[in-house]
């Protein structure tokens, strides 16, 4: 799955490094361009996250805010050179779910991102999902993995792995990807972390009959076909 943001933010410099940043991260990031229409590009956009600034053209943050708690619980982030505690409680109170001030460094925003993406739909929805290929199922509530009868318990970050993988079914997922996939939920994470992890989950993986189900790609990464 990848997560659609929507980023409403007049300055251009920020907007394309907010942007180009996000997208290294493997999120989709759409930008408003018509001010006076950010619902339209909301409702257009259906995005996961909003990224939103105070100050801009036409009506502030707050009041679109408003208007986007009127349809849609969409996690909101203000990112503003507003700093004053009022200005933060407003945010707040208007419905926004996290504040960053202007300036920024884009690892932090980054960081600020997946937290509140984890815990809108990794923790409250994944209790009832699943992910399937094939005969493949993955219960991302119980970490578990079902094959014909049969049921593997996954830690957590054989899940991670598994998940990435699932959702990218058919195309190569770089170590890269998968390394900032585990750094969601570990302090840090490095190439031989995730080659112990990969070693373990294949052979979970071989005692149910899927020895050869994660796919090397020489170069590039892995693959589930």
């Amino acid at each position: 799955m990848t997560y659609r943001i929507l980023l409403v933010e007049d300055d251009a410099v920020i907007r394309r490094e907010v942007a180009k940043h996000l997208a290294q991260w493997g999120y989709a990031v759409s930008s408003v361009q018509d001010f006076q229409n950010v619902i339209e590009a909301f409702q257009k956009a259906q995005p996961h996250l909003v990224l939103l600034d105070i100050m801009l053209p036409f009506y502030n943050g707050y009041h679109w805010c408003g208007e986007i708690r009127k349809q849609s619980k969409t996690p909101i982030i203000f990112i503003s050179s507003a700093s004053e505690k009022m200005d933060i409680l407003m945010a707040i109170q208007m419905g926004g779910d996290d504040f960053i001030q202007k300036p920024f460094d884009l690892d932090v925003l980054t960081y600020k991102v997946q937290a509140l993406l984890r815990r809108t739909y990794d923790f409250a929805g994944d209790t009832g999902s699943t992910l399937c290929v094939g005969e493949i199922t993955l219960d991302l509530g119980r970490a578990t993995l079902s094959y014909r009868q049969q049921k593997l318990e996954l830690t957590k970050n054989e899940l991670r792995i598994m998940q990435t993988l699932m959702q990218q079914s058919g195309h190569t997922v770089s170590r890269d990807t998968l390394m900032k996939k585990l750094w969601e939920t570990d302090v840090f994470v490095d190439e031989n972390t995730l080659t112990v992890n990969m070693a373990r989950l294949r052979r979970k993986l071989a005692t149910v009959g899927l020895p050869g189900l994660i796919k090397t790609k020489k170069g590039m990464g892995y693959l589930i076909e």
